[in-house]
């Protein structure tokens, strides 16, 4: 906490995407990722009035906003839709002249930013953990440079030396364009990958180096200016608490278990009483 405003990781988490978001920028949005959804517009109410979305519901192109949910989020995306594509017609015709932009949620990473969202264990026919699968990640990872990652719960598991599968190119000597990951934000610190490997450019307030290094399975690299994540504003946190998602539904990313099954039911018990 800093200057006496009092805020959660999850917060923190939206607010550092929401300083991603530049005007003009196109935004690519998935199908589950409502902390990269609070930040996107929150990025785009502080920073970024002419930012646009292209989501994967409903394959609209979308100029305006609204308020996060479960069970009525298609009416974000497809209620407000400039325009509707199939899946085909976006990737062939979006993705190529718009070259969005888009934060992924990598199951693993490396410290050149290779992804792996398919499965944990060797024997893809047989794994350990099937994972929920790689979508558009394989096609847009070798292409394009505008590769966003967020990790809500920074381990060892997620940031391994050696990822089982790879489904996501990143700063790899096999790439004939684009580039690997320029970003990536967790729940302990910011990093990016100048010169190929993953660096920490700023650390969370209250979080050490020696923390992090603990929690992430590889040598880690420092930047010279490391700095403290600046925290959230006043505005920022209004704005997420009571305009964007006063559900609550960016918290269900940082949460599991129990903690998670509870929260998802009080917010569908919300939007039904709503």
């Amino acid at each position: 906490m800093s200057a006496g405003v009092d805020y959660s990781v999850d917060e923190l988490i939206c607010v550092c995407i929401s300083r991603q978001v530049r005007d003009g920028d196109v935004w690519a949005q998935g199908i589950n990722t409502p902390l990269v959804s609070a930040g996107l517009i929150l990025g785009k109410i502080r920073y970024a009035p002419c930012a646009r979305f292209t989501s994967a519901i409903g394959q609209a192109l979308v100029q305006d906003w609204g308020q996060l949910g479960i069970a009525g989020i298609e009416d974000l995306w497809v209620g407000k839709g400039l325009i509707h594509l199939g899946f085909a017609a976006g990737a062939a015709e979006i993705l190529p002249k718009f070259q969005p932009k888009e934060f992924f949620r990598p199951a693993q990473v490396d410290a050149q930013g290779n992804m792996n969202n398919i499965a944990f264990g060797k024997d893809y026919h047989r794994p350990r953990m099937r994972l929920p699968g790689s979508g558009g990640i394989p096609d847009v990872t070798p292409q394009y440079d505008h590769s966003y990652l967020y990790v809500p719960r920074h381990s060892r598991v997620t940031f391994a030396e050696k990822i089982d599968f790879v489904s996501g190119m990143g700063h790899s000597p096999q790439r004939k364009r684009g580039g690997g990951p320029r970003y990536l934000i967790s729940d302990l610190g910011q990093f990016d990958w100048l010169g190929g490997r993953m660096r920490l450019v700023s650390l969370h307030p209250g979080v050490s180096v020696e923390r992090v290094q603990r929690k992430t399975g590889f040598a880690l690299e420092t930047a010279p200016d490391l700095a403290e994540t600046r925290p959230p504003e006043p505005e920022d946190l209004r704005l997420l608490r009571n305009d964007i998602d006063p559900l609550g539904t960016r918290k269900l990313e940082t949460l599991g278990g129990a903690a998670r099954k509870a929260l998802l039911r009080e917010i569908l018990q919300q939007e039904k009483l709503t």
